[in-house]
């Protein structure tokens, strides 16, 4: 969201009790976050949970972290539930997607938002916001992936890299988490994000993994 954008969504809901979102944030946190959803296609895709994770300089602080587990939605089916694991009874006790989408808002308030293919988890999140509150999520966006491709790129330009999360995190040396898990593809993408912008960067990948064009 540009600055015009925000000063226009500042006026529009200059008495909306989440005013506060819009506001620029000047704070040094930033929350990770990940969702699991019934679909690849975030133009129809229903959310299933959304877990973040706080950021703060170098460390991301385990202690502060949501993982909320929505009631099942209709588009629910087999092929989603073979990724992410998630069955119907799974969610029985699941939040509303409003009680989930307002303890996200709470949880996050105005910090950037850093994430894996963060673009997909924002373009269903800002539809849940319209559906509920009637504005999209303000936030600025960090794709870890870019970080690290543009790293990449700068000491070998022109080659194909393997941009998935888990040839990332092994580059990185950091744990491979299991994957198709909110919480812990929002913690992934917060250890790379502290490891790219805090971190030496390794030396390049093997000719496995980098090939020019």
């Amino acid at each position: 969201m540009n600055y015009l954008q925000r000063l226009w969504w500042q006026y529009k809901l200059r008495t909306h009790e989440n005013l506060s979102l819009f506001h620029h944030y000047s704070g040094d946190e930033l929350v990770s976050i990940d969702c699991e959803t019934t679909s690849l296609n975030p133009n129809h895709a229903e959310l299933v949970s959304i877990a973040a994770i706080k950021i703060k300089n170098n460390r991301v602080l385990t202690s502060q972290t949501i993982h909320l587990k929505l009631t099942p939605p209709q588009s629910l089916n087999s092929d989603s539930i073979k990724i992410h694991q998630l069955r119907h009874q799974d969610l029985h006790h699941g939040l509303s997607e409003q009680q989930a989408m307002t303890q996200l808002l709470e949880f996050i308030g105005s910090r950037p938002i850093v994430g894996y293919h963060i673009r997909y988890d924002k373009k269903i999140l800002d539809r849940a916001c319209l559906r509920h509150f009637s504005h999209p999520l303000p936030n600025s966006l960090i794709e870890v992936s870019h970080i690290y491709y543009n790293k990449l790129e700068r000491l070998l330009p022109n080659a194909y890299y393997d941009l998935s999360i888990e040839a990332i995190s092994k580059h990185l040396g950091l744990p491979q988490t299991k994957r198709h898990d909110a919480l812990e593809d929002a913690i992934a993408a917060a250890l790379i994000y502290v490891r790219l912008t805090h971190g030496d960067f390794p030396d390049i990948p093997s000719s496995k993994n980098a090939h020019s064009y």
